[in-house]
């Protein structure tokens, strides 16, 4: 390997030999992607995603602007599709059980299963990806503006369903839960090794199967606690 790719902290790793490649505009995000989601906002600057991407920092501002505008695109590349498949989950089981027998647990599955499986495709873009909102989703200064910005929507769309499956609960136990859970969420699909870690290995972080097998039943058993209390 060329001394150039071993660079600190990886900034040239996979790099692309300028005006190569299939498509530069998306091979920038790529770039900022992975660093984005490994550094956040403030550790990366447009030269390292351009040193990344292997191409003129001046493309970057050409294609996308300053630093927070190709943050932006990073951000919303992804979300669009992400919301597309949660919108289309949450619409398929309400419109198979139009009698109103939903079932909050089967609601949580339809807003989250999309995520796991498109971790699970082994698109490390998609991992990159998850991390870097789980970033935002705890970066005080802005990220509760960048998250309502991309998700809002989708996240209404949950709460709406949850409330015609509990119609007994409060407004307000419903947002408290919706924020217990995607922090749940998030901290799982973050894959850090810690719970490898606290359990001797019984547990892995990157076994999203068992995710998938516990966390839905998880966050609907603690919703409906929490709507029995207040009755």
């Amino acid at each position: 390997m060329a001394h150039s790719e071993k660079q600190s902290g990886g900034a040239l790793r996979g790099r692309r030999r300028k005006g190569q490649g299939p498509d530069l505009r998306e091979s920038i995000l790529d770039a900022a992607e992975d660093l984005f989601s490994r550094h956040g906002f403030h550790g990366v600057t447009v030269r390292q995603v351009a040193a990344e991407a292997g191409v003129d920092t001046a493309l970057i501002h050409y294609y996308f602007g300053a630093k927070r505008e190709l943050f932006d695109h990073v951000f919303a590349r992804r979300a669009e599709i992400l919301n597309g498949a949660r919108l289309q989950a949450i619409a398929a089981y309400r419109a198979a059980h139009t009698g109103g027998d939903l079932d909050p647990e089967a609601i949580i599955r339809a807003f989250i299963d999309p995520m796991i499986n498109l971790s699970l495709t082994g698109d490390e873009g998609w991992k990159n990806y998850f991390r870097l909102v789980a970033l935002v989703n705890n970066t005080p200064a802005w990220g509760g503006e960048t998250m309502s910005r991309f998700f809002d929507p989708v996240v209404r769309q949950l709460v709406d369903a949850l409330r015609d499956a509990l119609p007994q609960a409060e407004e307000r136990d419903l947002y408290w839960c919706y924020q217990f859970l995607t922090g749940a969420l998030m901290l799982a699909l973050s894959e850090t090794g810690r719970i490898d870690h606290l359990s001797g290995d019984l547990c892995r972080s990157t076994d999203l199967e068992a995710v998938r097998a516990r966390l839905y039943a998880w966050c609907a058993a603690g919703l409906r606690e929490v709507v029995s209390r207040r009755l």
